[in-house]
């Protein structure tokens, strides 16, 4: 079997008696990870052109990072194009052997440029009934400084308040939800951070997403999002890695897509084995990740990820090959999904989540 189902209690009784329809699906969550979604292209095209079509309630869509990035394609008209244009602008990234903040930065506006075309930030903000939802942090005392020293300094200190309690990281971070201002998302009445909702609009869309994508001492931050507040903005899996946020459904689900099967509350807590989501907040979680087995028949026995920039300095040829034939492979994972729900056999392969 290629891809696992991995759900929270409601969601996995609701499952097990009445399997899985479309309109089951209050909430798509996506995690960063960088390369990471590749392996899940094909889950999102198949989810998002053919599963979905018919549907005519909303459905709330939120992710940081890449995972944002990958929703704003689902969200334009033509997912499908939108998201082979993602893959392969993202599949062609090159850099230096020793990249500046700024060289990246460069290569990621350039990513931004191919993949969100001019029309489509009026097609994201007016899709019939997806609603796109993105995290970002406000950053506050020496996170917020561009200086590489100053910013390390102040992360240092941002992994000491995190392991003490993930509540911590609010003393240097506000959680920041940019959210399509259409309908008010489930996870509006998120907590435990000091939070600032920002409406999405055609003149903030690109900067949101940058931000959202503006990885700690890896680049720049974005420091002119219209209708924010004047800041540092810096990239959302610093607090949401994997989306660990209360949903108020109604007997509804929460699909994540997922590249591993664990989820890690925050981009600090990677290391902390025992940092795992509130059961709560899982509850009505459905998360479908590869299996070990998908995973270990792909090259190198891995997805790919940002160290292959380093694995393949010099290298580039077999970089781009490798991340092609993980992001090929991932239509076994999108046939195995299509297969499950529409012949009710997830009745039988869901499984309570691993850590539980």
């Amino acid at each position: 079997m290629d891809l696992d189902f991995y759900a929270g209690s409601r969601a996995l009784q609701l499952i097990r008696s009445n399997g899985l329809k479309a309109d089951d699906v209050q909430v798509m969550t996506g995690a960063a990870g960088g390369p990471k979604w590749l392996i899940l292209g094909h889950l999102d095209r198949v989810i998002f052109s053919s599963w979905f079509k018919d549907r005519k309630k909303p459905l709330f869509l939120v992710g940081s990072s890449s995972g944002a990035w990958r929703f704003a394609m689902v969200t334009q008209t033509d997912p499908v194009a939108a998201v082979n244009r993602f893959e392969q602008a993202y599949i062609y990234q090159y850099y230096s052997k020793n990249p500046t903040p700024a060289d990246i930065r460069r290569e990621a506006v350039r990513i931004l440029n191919d993949i969100m075309p001019t029309e489509a930030p009026d097609q994201i903000l007016s899709h019939p009934f997806l609603r796109l939802n993105m995290m970002a942090v406000r950053c506050k005392g020496p996170v917020a400084r561009e200086s590489k020293p100053v910013q390390m300094a102040g992360m240092l200190g941002a992994v000491a308040l995190n392991i003490i309690h993930r509540r911590g990281l609010g003393f240097l971070f506000d959680r920041v939800l940019l959210h399509d201002p259409r309908d008010i998302p489930p996870f509006w009445e998120m907590d435990g951070f000091p939070i600032q909702r920002v409406p999405l609009i055609r003149a903030n869309l690109r900067q949101a997403l940058m931000a959202s994508g503006s990885i700690p001492l890896i680049m720049p931050g974005v420091t002119d999002i219209p209708g924010a507040r004047p800041g540092t903005y810096r990239d959302g899996g610093v607090i949401d890695y994997h989306m660990d946020l209360p949903c108020s459904l109604d007997g509804g689900i929460v699909l994540f897509s997922h590249y591993t099967d664990r989820i890690i509350p925050g981009w600090l807590d990677k290391r902390l084995s025992w940092r795992n989501p509130s059961s709560t907040n899982m509850a009505d979680v459905l998360m479908i990740c590869p299996s070990k087995s998908f995973l270990s028949a792909l090259p190198f026995g891995k997805i790919p990820d940002r160290s292959d920039f380093n694995r393949f300095t010099g290298k580039d040829k077999v970089r781009v090959t490798y991340w092609q034939q993980a992001a090929d492979s991932g239509k076994r994972l999108a046939d195995a999904f299509m297969e499950a729900v529409l012949s009710d056999r997830i009745k039988k392969l869901v499984r309570p989540m691993p850590w539980t």
